[in-house]
């Protein structure tokens, strides 16, 4: 990577943290293959064919750091040559993509939580309001002991989370954590002042909400670019 390359990941690192603050529950990751999968995700002249596995790739190397604050237990295995502590997840997984664009990054995690139910929760934006429209739920109703992954590519004005949110409260989720590709400061604010210990992840931080609710630089639709409409 050239200098000029270092340089500029500095920076948008450093912007990063300054939005981020002292929530250490806000986790945006710095990786350099996130962050050129990223990129060329963006790029509009990407067609919905490599937009699809450029989203997938993303979301599986997010789905690692992620998956870091899992709780374990502790257990004993025979190996071929004598016995061996190790660890398991202690509770069960629950993704649950917000559809439709969540569906783009829900194969990928399964490659490495493949134990995991999953449940689906449909949300629309009503592009007046700028408010989630429910029209679709299915989503497990035990969630109490399980590590719940709410799962959507963009984090803009933050409506479809909060009630994505309430939810998984009503079926008393008490370990969720939130991944999403892109955030805005708009939306961050407003999931925080809900839900102010809610782990978020995310791969950047951009500059703005437009006046049509749109994050800035953003990606565009992640939805219509997903599915090619």
């Amino acid at each position: 990577m050239s200098r000029a390359e270092n340089s500029k990941r500095r920076r948008r690192a450093q912007g990063a943290a300054a939005v981020a603050g002292e929530d250490a529950n806000l986790v945006v990751i710095d990786h350099p293959l996130v962050a050129e999968k990223l990129t060329r995700l963006r790029d509009k002249a990407t067609d919905c064919v490599e937009f699809r596995r450029l989203l997938g790739e993303i979301s599986l190397l997010m789905a690692y750091e992620v998956a870091r604050g899992f709780a374990t237990s502790s257990i004993n295995v025979q190996t071929p040559l004598g016995r061996c502590a190790g660890a398991r997840v202690k509770r069960g997984v629950t993704l649950v993509p917000i559809l439709r664009a969540g569906l783009g990054m829900l194969e990928s995690i399964l490659q490495i939580m493949p134990q995991a139910r999953i449940g689906f929760l449909g949300l629309k934006r009503d592009e007046r309001s700028l408010q989630p429209q429910h029209y679709y739920s299915n989503i497990p109703s035990d969630l109490a002991q399980s590590e719940v992954v709410l799962i959507d590519p963009m984090l803009a004005t933050g409506g479809s989370v909060l009630a994505a949110m309430e939810e998984l409260h009503a079926r008393k989720a008490r370990h969720v954590r939130l991944l999403c590709l892109v955030a805005a400061p708009e939306g961050i604010a407003r999931v925080r002042s809900r839900h102010p210990t809610l782990p978020i992840y995310t791969a950047a931080i951009d500059q703005r909400l437009n006046e049509k609710g749109y994050i800035v630089p953003g990606l565009g639709d992640a939805g219509d670019r997903l599915f090619g409409v």
